[in-house]
């Protein structure tokens, strides 16, 4: 599995950002998300998603302000941020990690095996 993330850059507390992850290489049994770790912070996740689309997770700290969505026809992920914070200042990791129930797929780090080199995101 490969994972290239894309869209970070910096936006105005209240801005929007769109970042994208082109996927290669994961099956229809995937879980993908979304991490950020701001530094001397752990990685924290964001949001996942199942590659069927059926389940949806978000942190609550995003919950409501960030949408996860997975385009099949163009292996990407993405992950739009509404109403951003200087909070969500950190560096967004793509990832992936097999499943055998949906109801696995959280943003957890234990579920993913496969990351991104990851996408800076600033909010001033």
């Amino acid at each position: 599995v490969q994972l290239v993330e894309s869209g970070g850059g910096s936006a105005q507390a209240g801005g929007s950002l769109r970042l994208s992850c082109a996927a290669s290489g994961y099956t229809y049994s995937y879980c993908m998300g979304w991490f950020r770790q701001a530094p001397g912070k752990e990685r924290e996740g964001v949001a996942s998603i199942t590659v069927a689309g059926e389940r949806l997770k978000y942190a609550d700290s995003v919950n409501g302000r960030f949408a996860i969505s997975l385009d099949s026809a163009k292996n990407t992920v993405y992950l739009q941020m509404d109403g951003l914070k200087t909070e969500d200042t950190a560096m967004y990791y793509c990832a992936a990690g097999r499943v055998y129930d949906p109801s696995a797929c959280t943003p957890v780090t234990t579920v993913f095996g496969y990351w991104g080199q990851g996408t800076q995101v600033t909010v001033s």
